[in-house]
């Protein structure tokens, strides 16, 4: 039987992206949303020879929610995981307890079939090295600096904090991060952020934005939020957590030159030529902030400065 496009994109994932090999237990975890997306990942892991497990779950509510204690303990008897579901388990206990234990982890936040196939048929080698040369760039810096014409003036200080480069291969042992990916990321000192964003792109849980949302921060914090319905949107989720749901987690630029502004963040912040900034938990990447919410606005057309460097002018790298 022909392999179709979700097949092919399926086999990229387990074998070139998770670099898996013959005796490795393979766990797909999934929701009733992205079954077809989990059940494809489950075949080709067969098709391949790998002992193989899908647990279906049932989808949660927010991302970085907490998944049941019985996925949570599945996680720490396979090898290799992959986790296409509705909501992220990106920042989650389970997934960092699982990390830490030396597994092998793609999560596959709100993918679409479209998002798999177009973000899965790219050059991860390409994606890795320039991923890793602005990686080496970030780590020398202490303070990061993301303007716009539309209004974003804010600097976050990085400084001491280990950037993390999310390149699409997990070979090495305890290795984590999105598929499809292609991002440099850091999370920056808790209280030190200062100015305002405008995400102008999209913003998870939400979607592609017609109104921006303007975020004024002060002393780490979302202070306020402005905008249209989304900005309202955004408010009520962030609410339920409480002050630390406003922490600013992350700032974080795509680098992967084959995917779109869909309104699925897991896609958006990888677009090369866009920055991210997200609010809440921050604990997953060497941050000191646990809250159950991590939600990412995306920036376009940024300048972006490395300690008063320009790095990226309108959204074009200058290396």
């Amino acid at each position: 039987m022909a392999l179709t496009k979700l097949d092919k994109a399926a086999i990229i994932a387990i074998k070139d992206c998770m670099g898996t090999k013959k005796n490795e237990r393979v766990l797909i975890i999934t929701d009733e949303n992205k079954r077809e997306i989990g059940y494809a990942l489950y075949k080709n892991s067969l098709r391949l020879g790998h002992e193989s497990f899908y647990l279906e779950m049932k989808s949660l509510d927010v991302n970085g929610q907490e998944p049941p204690d019985f996925i949570a303990n599945a996680m720490l008897n396979a090898d290799v995981i992959l986790c296409p579901t509705t909501k992220s388990l990106t920042h989650t206990k389970a997934r960092i307890n699982a990390s830490s234990k030396g597994k092998r982890i793609a999560t596959l936040p709100g993918i679409t079939k479209d998002v798999m196939v177009r973000g899965l048929n790219a050059d991860y080698n390409k994606i890795a090295a320039l991923t890793l040369k602005l990686t080496k760039l970030m780590s020398k810096t202490k303070k990061i600096r993301v303007v716009t014409s539309k209004g974003t003036d804010i600097t976050m200080d990085i400084t001491g904090r280990t950037p993390i480069p999310s390149k699409g291969l997990f070979h090495k042992k305890g290795e984590s991060g999105n598929l499809p990916t292609g991002e440099a990321f850091a999370a920056p000192l808790e209280g030190k952020t200062e100015g305002v964003f405008v995400a102008d792109g999209s913003f998870a849980g939400i979607g592609m934005l017609k109104t921006p949302i303007e975020i004024k921060v002060t002393k780490g914090y979302a202070t306020e939020i402005t905008g249209g319905k989304e900005a309202k949107a955004l408010i009520k989720m962030l609410d339920k957590f409480g002050k630390k749901a406003r922490n600013i987690a992350e700032i974080g630029i795509g680098t992967n030159d084959k995917v779109k502004l869909s309104g699925l963040l897991l896609e958006d912040e990888k677009k090369l030529g866009t920055v991210h900034i997200a609010l809440g938990n921050n604990k997953s990447m060497g941050g000191k902030v646990y809250v159950p919410i991590h939600v990412d606005g995306v920036i376009k057309f940024p300048t972006v400065y490395f300690d008063n460097k320009m790095i990226m002018k309108r959204g074009k790298l200058l290396f």
